[in-house]
């Protein structure tokens, strides 16, 4: 006969008194990855994965917090984890861990079909991008929208101070948003690329690699040039709310990157 079991006790270490009474403000798991549902402007929906963040806060007298009861919530919205679905999941995570505020991030690739501007050659281009959202305990709900979006600058000192050429590189614009109603990812991306020098490809062909250079030649801009046309242009879009946009440029001639930031004046930080 099998020998039997004995009952051992599974203590709840993590409900035991913390041994320094320190309020934790933030607690929880990070890179998750889990399948993400999102808008298309295009094609409705786009399938991706995103890499998860979920925290909550922990009160000074609790040791710790329930860790798998995240993953657990997480998967409950297995197919259905979308935009709609953020602030359920996080009153999920409020309530089965009893916490006063709750957040999660999501950062994912989202991907946008784009044609080179002279021989039509399609691809796709990668944009990063991230939701960030939470819940405190008045029940005050607060989303960002992060936005990553590559592109090219031309120096104008440069291109003033040269005969024959000026110096290029990629850069990389950075733009948090809060939003009134639906902004797309797609018009994000274009309200940035119209402040640069030209925007980037994923296929070019010779007779458009000539077309991106001297569109980018026409159009010199510094990093403090974009920053702040797009600001004017998120200024005059009625559903953005606020903003915060970083321009970082990864110099072609320099050892050092370049970098600009504008911050609107009702920002508060995440």
């Amino acid at each position: 006969m099998p020998k039997k079991q004995e009952t051992v006790e599974l203590r709840d270490v993590q409900s035991q008194p913390a041994e320094h009474p320190v309020v934790i403000h933030k607690v929880g798991v990070r890179s998750v990855p889990f399948p993400l549902v999102v808008m298309d402007k295009e094609h409705e929906v786009q399938h991706t994965v995103a890499l998860i963040n979920m925290y909550v806060d922990l009160p000074k007298q609790f040791r710790g917090t329930h860790m798998s009861r995240f993953i657990e919530i997480l998967n409950e919205y297995r197919g259905v984890f979308v935009v709609r679905n953020i602030y359920a999941i996080l009153k999920d995570i409020k309530k089965r861990l009893k916490a006063e505020s709750a957040h999660l991030e999501a950062s994912f690739s989202y991907f946008m079909n784009r044609k080179a501007p002279v021989s039509g050659s399609a691809g796709l281009m990668e944009f990063r991008c991230q939701f960030i959202a939470s819940l405190n305990g008045e029940g005050r709900r607060d989303f960002v929208l992060v936005v990553e979006v590559p592109v090219n600058t031309l120096c104008p000192c440069s291109k003033e101070i040269s005969v024959k050429s000026a110096h290029n590189q990629r850069a990389i614009v950075r733009a948090k948003t809060r939003l009134r109603k639906l902004v797309w990812i797609e018009d994000i991306v274009g309200i940035v690329e119209e402040c640069a020098s030209s925007r980037l490809f994923p296929v070019l062909k010779r007779e458009d690699e000539k077309y991106v250079t001297e569109h980018a030649y026409s159009r010199p801009r510094f990093v403090e040039d974009m920053a702040r046309q797009a600001a004017v242009r998120m200024d005059a879009d009625p559903n953005i709310l606020a903003y915060q946009i970083e321009v970082e440029s990864f110099e072609s001639i320099h050892s050092h990157n370049a970098y600009a930031e504008v911050i609107s004046e009702n920002w508060v930080s995440p």
